[in-house]
């Protein structure tokens, strides 16, 4: 009657609680048992510090655990070696990992930054360049634009000489023209001249010599 009792009292102790996930403790290694106290067969001689459990439920008045391995095996540890974060160890371990991400994340970056910057460089050094070259233009097409205006202006200039060298020409033409036609003018008017005095003279001799001859001794 005294056992069936303890037996009742020891069922329900035993609280079914919700999945969790407990970790061993710090402790060197902790057995994995067939029932809630020390009595029952050892299933596992002994799980390592930080090993993950799955908790199926618990017997607070016996101090177990039962739990389920990451293999399958279902068993009772002492809640007293179980924690609800992973071993010191365990952890510092996923923190050297982190840091290696952080790290290499960190290189990754700085990279990433360096090629952006050196990317950047050229892209100002090309965008100076062009700069530099769109100037150089500017100053050549300028210089296009004022020989062209000048070349434009001497064409004009040389333009308006040729139609005043064509009218001087055409006026020393008309010129020229009058000169010889004056020329032959008085050419002509100087043999009248002369024909007229020879004339004059034959008339004056033959004047003279139609006259009687006086005698010397009248």
């Amino acid at each position: 009657m005294h056992k069936a009792v303890v037996l009742m009292l020891s069922l329900l102790s035993v609280v079914p609680v919700q999945a969790a996930t407990l970790y061993i403790s710090d402790a060197l290694t902790v057995p994995l048992r067939r029932g809630p106290s020390t009595g029952h067969k050892i299933l596992h001689a002994g799980l390592p510090a930080g090993t993950a459990l799955e908790v199926i439920s618990e017997d607070r008045a016996a101090g177990f655990t039962q739990v389920r391995t990451a293999s399958g095996t279902e068993g009772w540890v002492p809640t007293q070696y179980l924690t609800a974060e992973p071993i010191a160890r365990d952890r510092l371990e996923a923190a050297n990992r982190r840091v290696q991400t952080l790290e290499a994340e960190v290189k990754s970056l700085r990279e990433n930054f360096q090629e952006t910057r050196g990317a950047r460089t050229s892209a100002e050094s090309r965008n100076s360049e062009l700069e530099k070259q769109n100037k150089q233009l500017q100053a050549e097409l300028a210089e296009v634009r004022r020989v062209s205006a000048t070349s434009l202006t001497q064409y004009e200039e040389n333009k308006a000489l040729k139609a005043e060298n064509a009218e001087l020409k055409t006026r020393t033409t008309e010129l020229t023209a009058r000169v010889q036609r004056l020329e032959r003018s008085e050419t002509l008017r100087f043999f009248l001249f002369g024909g007229a005095l020879v004339v004059i003279g034959l008339v004056i001799g033959a004047i003279i010599k139609s006259r009687p001859k006086r005698s010397s001794w009248a």
